[in-house]
């Protein structure tokens, strides 16, 4: 999506392929940009930025790293994944720059943001489709129901065994992978299959942060059931198996595939990802240019990962909120109630609370 954006960037000298058009330290900069990996740039740029949040928006950012090192070797970006929770409390604390999130913030992140002085622009980045695996020898099931979800991860009576599940089902231990209670993915799940119930996930699963790790604990276990986004599962399809998942709206059952959670057949587990980046950060022009970067290639780069593009028209609205400077939150209203629904319908201009 080649353009030019007009944005204060500081200083910065270019060696090679231009990407860069310098108007003078300190002045109005314009920028532009090329397919990834087709650049072979160099700048003067320096600086440090630090990226932190959610294991499912990593490889994005990752690849976006990767990508912006070879037009600006001298900025040192560092990703973390520890969860979008636990990436927020990093946020409101001044010690991020970026918060990665695979959900949209809380309340009570958004409030404490306020306390702490933290302002933040909110931009969508991809999709994904949390995925829900199995082994691949495990030849029992093909298609699960929410309702079936819920038997296997709800409570203390949860299902301990998949006949308990379906009596034509094994008399074998369920085993299950889950991320930790600090992630967005873990709460996203949550969310959808318990809904505003008071009841919480069971607590004897393997929790861990760290997705490949979850991936290889599923792949070690017939008898094992776990999820994540789809990156993870992309990248180790040979190896997992994704069941698919019956809609509640149409009953067909669905497997996370680009056509199917773009078009949001795959539901309820097709999702936005976001990054937070904060206002105090964008005048450095490291961070600056870095965001402007992270969207122009987001289309391509999130697909190259595993997840899906979202459409031109939301990151274009990404785009001019942060172009805009346009700080607050899409998904709380006024009265600080979370809002949920498409993407295309709540990430408008209309509902930004500041």
């Amino acid at each position: 999506m080649p353009r030019n954006r007009k944005r204060a960037i500081g200083c910065v000298a270019l060696f090679s392929s231009l990407m860069v058009a310098m108007a003078g330290c300190g002045s109005q900069t314009e920028t532009s940009t090329t397919e990834p990996g087709s650049g072979t740039a160099a700048s003067n740029l320096t600086g440090t930025i630090k990226i932190n949040g959610s294991s499912t928006v990593q490889p994005i950012a990752n690849a976006v790293k990767e990508e912006f090192a070879k037009l600006y070797p001298d900025v040192t970006v560092s990703v973390d994944g520890k969860g979008t929770g636990n990436g927020f409390k990093m946020f409101q604390d001044k010690e991020t720059d970026i918060s990665d999130a695979s959900r949209p913030i809380k309340p009570g992140e958004f409030e404490a943001c306020k306390e702490n002085g933290v302002e933040f622009i909110e931009m969508p980045v991809a999709y994904d489709g949390l995925t829900i695996v199995v082994h691949p020898k495990n030849d029992w099931v093909d298609t699960l129901t929410v309702d079936q979800l819920k038997q296997i991860f709800v409570g203390a009576d949860a299902a301990k065994k998949w006949s308990d599940v379906d009596s034509s089902w094994p008399e074998e231990t369920i085993e299950i992978f889950s991320p930790g209670t600090g992630s967005g993915t873990y709460d996203y799940f949550r969310e959808v299959v318990i809904g505003k119930s008071e009841a919480a996930l069971r607590n004897d699963m393997n929790l861990n942060e760290d997705d490949n790790v979850l991936v290889n604990g599923v792949a070690g276990n017939p008898y094992a059931i776990g999820f994540f986004g789809v990156a993870y599962y992309e990248e180790s399809k040979d190896k997992l198996k994704a069941a698919k998942i019956v809609n509640p709206k149409d009953e067909q059952a669905y497997l996370p595939t680009p056509e199917n959670i773009a078009s949001g057949a795959y539901a309820p587990f097709s999702r936005p990802l976001f990054i937070y980046v904060s206002t105090a950060s964008l005048p450095r022009a490291e961070v600056a240019t870095f965001v402007s970067y992270f969207l122009d290639n987001a289309p391509t780069l999130c697909e190259r990962v595993g997840y899906v593009r979202l459409p031109d028209e939301i990151m274009q609205r990404a785009m001019n909120n942060l172009d805009a400077e346009n700080a607050g939150t899409h998904y709380i209203d006024a009265d600080g109630n979370s809002r949920s629904g498409a993407v295309a319908d709540i990430y408008q201009p209309e509902n930004l609370t500041k």
